[in-house]
């Protein structure tokens, strides 16, 4: 939608509640963001001052995410049990409790787990962030709040960079994760004021606190697009996970498992998670690299912020296409870099631009329009329990590569490794064309009535 068009839904009846309603939930995209950029700087120092072998390493980088996929196994059922917005109150109060745990860890044991503790948090926060607001936003602007969770996670991103390098200089690694306290207090009590999703509080049976949901949020259509919720839940069947194995559901199915996957294998975390250590590689010093990663984190946000201006205009199909296929190019850049010898001190500034290309084109592609596309494609039912199953899916594929990014450069070389990250982009550039459908402008419950017809979602 244009510019002119936005600025008129804000500034309607419950416009400027409902954007801010979206910016707070979308909170839970910084603490996501924050987490997975904090670990990469922090990781240079911490070598200091434990003694760790490789695997150790890797334990300690990765288990945040293996605490991500088991919040994200839990969080999907929490959320349709306790609600969206008492998980995100959750989820804030175990990020605390995780980010004060690194800071103080005596040890690596109690350091892994703290970072597992912190794991969980961002599984709930992966999965609420985006359902909270797709289920509280407007059909014609819900692409572009949805995605508002994936602008702060980039934003995240580069909020840690920047405390990573406040830092650099005392190697003040403990400093560097106990900040993560701070956007876990801002959310939890920034949600205190915000209303539960009208959507979950219709199928709890209470309508009334429903309707003044979407009154707030809404300037026009409430009673229409409440009858149209009410229908959907009549039409549950109850039967909760077990409707995600039922043949109508195959297609949403692996429209978002394939997506979590793709979204992992093709090397973005392996990028953010090692970005210091690969441009230290190439012979910049350890503070130089911190900073050049904070160059990296401006082009994440950048280009995840045009994004966010065209996802509800040109589409989640056009970006993701556009996105893969960038992906494709600049992996394959970026291995030929590694590949030829003798560049000397360019080769660490053409490392950076092909890295700060990779991360722009999935920025405005898998970036967001993954969060986006599982937020949009499940059935209120088992909306929670789809979003879980996907996002665990998700973790599991980061933890895989964060665990085989340093064995596969070790034994068969960055370049072989980016080169194979390519490849898996361009698997993923076919999926896409041939399975992901198009849903912007279009209600929840019509998307999920094409579902129950047997009506494809790629049509």
């Amino acid at each position: 939608m244009s510019t002119a068009e936005l600025r008129s839904v804000l500034d309607g009846d419950g416009g400027r509640f409902i954007y801010l309603s979206a910016a707070l939930a979308a909170l839970n995209g910084l603490l996501f963001g924050f987490d997975t950029g904090i670990i990469s700087g922090a990781f240079l120092y911490i070598q200091d001052t434990f003694a760790m072998s490789p695997l150790i390493e890797g334990v300690v980088v990765s288990g945040a995410m293996a605490g991500a996929a088991l919040g994200a196994a839990v969080g999907g059922r929490l959320a349709d049990r306790i609600g969206r917005r008492r998980l995100i109150l959750l989820g804030a109060g175990v990020f605390f409790v995780g980010s004060l745990t690194m800071a103080v860890a005596p040890s690596v044991p109690v350091l892994v787990a703290g970072r597992l503790i912190d794991g969980v948090a961002i599984g709930f926060a992966s999965i609420v962030g985006p359902l909270y607001i797709s289920e509280i936003a407007p059909p014609r602007i819900r692409g572009a709040l949805t995605s508002l969770n994936q602008l702060m996670v980039t934003v995240g991103i580069l909020v840690s960079y920047f405390v990573n390098f406040a830092f650099a200089d005392a190697g003040a690694w403990r400093w560097m994760l106990g900040a993560g306290m701070v956007p876990a207090v801002v959310l939890a009590i920034g949600m205190l004021k915000m209303p539960e999703s009208p959507r979950w509080l219709l199928e709890q049976g209470r309508t009334d606190e429903a309707r003044a949901v979407l009154a707030r949020t809404r300037s026009e259509g409430v009673d229409e697009e409440l009858a149209e919720i009410r229908t959907t839940v009549e039409k549950q069947s109850g039967t909760g996970l077990r409707d995600l194995l039922q043949p109508w559901m195959r297609p949403a199915l692996l429209v978002g498992l394939g997506l979590a996957v793709f979204q992992q294998i093709t090397g973005i975390n392996a990028v953010i998670y090692y970005a210091p250590t690969i441009l230290e590689s190439t012979g910049f010093g350890s503070v130089t690299s911190i900073l050049a990663t904070v160059g990296i984190g401006v082009i994440n946000v950048g280009m995840t912020v045009v994004a966010i201006a065209l996802i509800d205009r040109v589409g989640r199909r056009a970006l993701l296409l556009v996105g893969i296929g960038g992906m494709v190019l600049t992996l394959g850049v970026l291995g030929f870099v590694f590949y030829v010898p003798g560049f000397g001190g360019a080769l660490g500034w053409i490392a950076t631009a092909s890295l700060m290309a990779f991360v722009a084109f999935f920025a405005i592609g898998l970036g967001p329009v993954f969060w986006l596309l599982i937020s949009e494609i499940y059935p209120l039912a088992t909306r929670g329990s789809a979003m879980g199953l996907v996002t665990v899916a998700n973790w599991g594929a980061n933890l895989a590569v964060s665990l085989a990014f340093p064995i596969l450069t070790a034994n068969v070389g960055r370049p072989s490794t980016f080169w194979l990250f390519g490849l898996c982009s361009l698997v993923g550039l076919v999926f896409v064309y041939r399975f992901v459908p198009e849903t912007k402008g279009r209600t929840l419950e019509a998307i999920e009535d094409d579902l129950r017809q047997n009506i494809s979602l790629a049509d």
